[in-house]
């Protein structure tokens, strides 16, 4: 097209501009004006001042048909170079805006990082995690880059991957779901507000727990920088969900009681043991037969103070081989089976390991643990408490920091959002609710549906190194 085409483009009437649009252009931006109207008032459900983004009907109806607005300019470049340069830029867009309007209200990725859900999901399994079963979250920080969580990688040059403001306050849209006991759920890391750039784990607040908040100030070498993260940007966790609001939960001897009866637990969940032998060996092979992971393979060394004391706490002979990993039931049993083993122990608490509430006056006069804890009620929406001595450092949290409001002992409070209750099916080596407290309806972001890929990374690429079997298994099972 030459300039004088060009220039009588510009000067068509808005008639002619439409009937030059054709059949096709009108049936486009019929279709896509019509998803778009369906998308907005789905956003704007009781929120109906977000209707006002129907105004932008004429801007998607005027890119199918009357083009007014020059969208497609760089197809008129001559230089080859540019064009190719232009043409990926437009793609990359459009991909990057297409993959940021999906991962926000219909579905998103996630690789499981940890063993917390073993045997359950596996480390090394990618799911597709529905977010419209329990209705996706409009984002608290809506101005951010796609597929990074809070922190761009070192090669784009690190820093923040969103924008602080405008911060846009919890709404939820409408789902077909809600989490229920057993579900296995992802959601943004609670105790996520505050976190340690260099130290992440354990979290924050259990951190402050035992070095106090001056030291992790002055030493920023070891710590890092304290930053303070929205909800949306928290980082993501995946745990069996295995409280609802309304219920009370208690744990005692690692068995999970709901409302007084106890929770049969998933075929997956596991226990960490101590395993003593008559003197033969349990080869890592081997473990990996059954079922036990390199990273989970461990004997003892009674040399060392820790091992013996390990050894003697549970009652075994040092001088014999002792070995430590989780099993779950039927891994126990095969075990059990094997004529070179003696004895089988399940690990104990450690007595002086902090669980929630991470107040030292509550533990003082409770003697939780992460084998016997409870019991603790999860507060509905709607559910007034009177605040006492007993619970005030339980549901403190849940009101300063998760519906920035107020309260002190011998009030009563109102919560505004429900609560729930996560916890790992690999029971002793999972940081879940246990450790750091209830799960906010605002933290939910949607439910694990098929695993589309899994790694071993035990084994080689000939050995292995694909589970096969796992592929377009169910992930909430």
């Amino acid at each position: 097209m030459n300039m004088d085409s060009n220039k009588h483009t510009e000067k068509r009437s808005f008639k002619e501009r439409l009937s030059a649009s054709g059949k096709k252009g009108f049936i486009k931006a019929g279709v896509w004006c019509t998803l778009y109207i369906l998308f907005v008032v789905w956003v704007s459900w009781n929120h109906w001042q977000s209707l006002a983004w129907l105004l932008l009907l004429p801007v998607i109806a005027d890119i199918f048909t009357t083009k007014y607005i020059p969208w497609t300019w760089w197809k008129q470049i001559k230089n080859p170079v540019l064009y190719t340069i232009m043409s990926w830029v437009d793609a990359i867009l459009f991909a990057l805006v297409a993959v940021y309007f999906i991962n926000l209200y219909i579905f998103q990725n996630y690789q499981i990082p940890s063993s917390s859900l073993e045997k359950s999901l596996r480390v090394g399994d990618f799911l597709y995690v529905s977010k419209a079963g329990y209705g996706p979250r409009i984002p608290n920080t809506p101005l951010s880059f796609p597929l990074v969580q809070h922190t761009f990688p070192a090669w784009l040059g690190g820093g923040k991957s969103y924008i602080e403001k405008p911060q846009w306050e919890y709404r939820r849209l409408p789902g077909y779901d809600h989490p229920e006991k057993g579900d296995i759920v992802v959601f943004n890391f609670p105790a996520g507000d505050t976190v340690c750039t260099l130290m992440q784990n354990p979290d924050y607040y259990t951190l402050r727990y035992y070095y106090g908040e001056e030291l992790i100030k002055s030493r920023k070498d070891a710590f890092g920088e304290i930053v303070v993260r929205p909800v949306d940007r928290r980082e993501n966790y995946v745990k069996r969900c295995v409280g609802t609001p309304g219920d009370t939960l208690q744990i005692i001897d690692n068995q999970v009681y709901v409302n007084g009866q106890p929770l049969a637990d998933h075929e997956g969940v596991q226990y960490c043991y101590y395993v003593q032998t008559n003197g033969a060996p349990l080869t890592k092979d081997y473990a990996q037969k059954l079922g036990i992971s390199k990273a989970d393979y461990a004997l003892i060394n009674p040399q060392t103070a820790t091992g013996l004391e390990q050894i003697e706490q549970v009652g075994l002979d040092a001088s014999r081989p002792v070995y430590h990993f989780p099993l779950t039931r039927e891994m126990k049993a095969q075990l059990e089976k094997n004529p070179n083993v003696d004895t089988i122990v399940i690990e104990p608490a450690m007595p002086e390991e902090i669980v929630y509430p991470i107040d030292r006056a509550f533990h003082a006069r409770n003697s939780w643990t992460r084998d016997n804890y409870g019991p603790i009620y999860l507060p509905r929406k709607g559910e007034t408490i009177r605040l006492t001595e007993d619970n005030f450092a339980i549901y403190s949290r849940c009101i300063f920091a998760y519906e920035h409001e107020s309260a002190k002992i011998g009030d009563d409070y109102t919560f505004k959002m429900d609560y729930y209750w996560m916890m790992g099916d690999n029971r002793h080596m999972s940081a879940d609710s246990r450790y750091w407290g209830f799960v906010p309806e605002d933290h939910i972001v949607g439910q694990p549906r098929f695993i589309w890929l899994s790694i071993e990374k035990d084994r080689s690429w000939g050995d292995g190194h694909i589970r096969w079997n796992r592929l377009g298994r169910g992930a909430n099972k």
